[in-house]
């Protein structure tokens, strides 16, 4: 949790984005550590622990991080949350919670409430059409499953 501190503080200070660290573990030995990065990139997505994720797959070389634990300064948003589960990262370790980033400006309620409720702006259009991937990807034989 401590490098995971420092990379948090390491990207604030570099203004980068707020104050998230987060750092992976595959047996003991660290595999990747990212802070978060939304302001560097201008990219809402690069959050701490889905920068850490796409470090350490790419060192892995696989999209399947189940051998892995995470470390976060703070309790997953639900973005990160699904990044977490899709990697099928097993162990999550977080510091501050959901109610500590609330009180500095961070505010995930909505996000956590949208989750639970289909969104009212969203409607399925064309899915006739956009079965037809669908219908190929089905027809591959070999095929790397994710």
């Amino acid at each position: 949790m401590e490098l995971a501190e420092k990379e948090a503080i390491l990207g604030m200070r570099r203004k980068h984005g707020g104050p998230f660290g987060a750092v992976i573990v595959r047996k003991g030995k660290v595999i990747a550590k990212a802070h978060n990065e939304v302001i560097k990139r201008n990219d809402p997505t690069a959050h701490a622990e889905i920068t850490a994720i796409r470090k350490a797959s790419k060192k892995l070389k696989k999209f399947y991080l189940s051998d892995c634990e995470i470390y976060t300064t703070c309790e997953p948003c639900p973005m990160c949350l699904c990044a977490i589960k899709w990697a099928r990262i097993k162990r999550i370790f977080y510091g501050c919670s959901k109610d500590d980033a609330r009180k500095i400006g961070f505010d995930d309620k909505k996000f956590y409430d949208s989750m639970r409720h289909r969104q009212k702006n969203m409607k399925s259009i064309d899915r006739e059409h956009c079965l037809i991937p669908f219908e190929i990807w089905q027809d591959i034989k070999k095929k790397t499953r994710y």
